[in-house]
């Protein structure tokens, strides 16, 4: 396997591309934004291991974000490779006109339920609509299903859904020099923890799933993790529990702020939590706020009316939201 290392000034830093060549299909593991920039350093990695687009015949989408799809479509017009992703993915990748429209609606309703001003829609809408350049064009998608097998290079990967971060976010599971390592895309990354809520508003119960992926992450105690962005992460067992302690904490600053401020919507929340946002960060923010007041929402603890969050308890116990 060979890690390609991507610039990426858009969202999280570097972007990581696998690939994966020998005797069977050569698979490329994510792909990067669409700009000329990036293609010309996914170019370059491939040209290291001997290997042109033209050459690929086969790509294993993690998710359907532009910083990991966006070059997925140019790929397979060159070469003709399958794109294989989850199904709840896939409509993304393919930029189905139907599913891309039904993301919009959802934003719009979301940004007046989390009670966004009209200004910062505006700025996020813009910003937005800059970023689609970074989505590249569609890719006939053939879907990929948990526990599937497949061949990539000399290797077998298994599809592991790990939903939250996105619906069909799927990490692939290879046997490594030194045992059971996971590709895990941005389910699992060294320094960041993912948005939950923004990144993906279709994920229903987002701030669960996601805890149920990391719990499930944490105990198949793989040897090491390889991200989709920046570096190969040690000990994924410990990273993911460290990511539960980060929602635990997140979750009372949550309700501290409550205390402070309730009846609340997310966007305000999202002020205390965040502070001022700008650019994709006014979609994760609210997002994030949103999946955390609909998880307690979820065990009682808060109530919702209409746009705003209050307090049903002032002194919960909040151990049996987390695994």
């Amino acid at each position: 396997m060979k890690r390609i290392q991507l610039e990426n000034s858009f969202f999280e830093g570097l972007n990581n591309a696998y690939l994966f060549n020998g005797d069977g299909p050569t698979t490329l593991v994510d792909t990067g934004v669409s700009t000329p920039e990036t293609r010309e350093q996914l170019e370059d990695g491939l040209a290291e291991a001997g290997v042109g687009f033209a050459a690929i015949e086969q790509v294993l989408l993690t998710h359907f974000h532009a910083d990991h799809a966006g070059l997925t479509g140019e790929i397979q017009a060159e070469s003709g490779a399958t794109v294989r992703c989850h199904a709840a993915d896939a409509p993304l990748v393919e930029h189905d006109p139907d599913a891309e429209a039904d993301m919009d609606a959802s934003h719009e309703r979301l940004f007046d339920e989390w009670g966004m001003p009209a200004a910062a829609q505006e700025q996020l809408l813009a910003f937005l609509d800059g970023d689609e350049r970074l989505n590249g064009t569609g890719a006939t998608v053939e879907p990929i299903a948990p526990g599937e097998s497949v061949a990539a290079g000399d290797e077998q990967l298994e599809a592991m859904h790990l939903p939250g971060h996105t619906a069909g976010l799927t990490g692939y599971v290879r046997q490594g020099a030194n045992g059971q390592e996971l590709l895990s895309g941005d389910a699992l990354l060294p320094e960041y923890t993912p948005n939950v809520g923004g990144a993906d508003v279709r994920v229903d119960g987002a701030l669960a799933q996601y805890l149920s992926t990391l719990d499930s992450v944490a105990d198949a105690g793989f040897d090491r993790a390889h991200p989709g962005h920046r570096y190969p992460i040690e000990d994924p067992t410990a990273r993911a529990r460290e990511i539960i302690d980060h929602h635990r904490e997140r979750t009372e600053n949550v309700l501290a702020a409550l205390a402070e401020h309730e009846p609340a919507t997310p966007w305000r929340i999202s002020a205390h939590l965040f502070g001022d946002l700008s650019n994709i960060h006014i979609l994760h923010g609210p997002g994030e706020a949103s999946a955390h007041l609909e998880h307690l929402q979820a065990h009682g603890i808060v109530e919702r009316d209409g746009r705003e969050y209050r307090r049903i308890e002032t002194d919960p116990d909040t151990t049996a939201l987390f695994p």
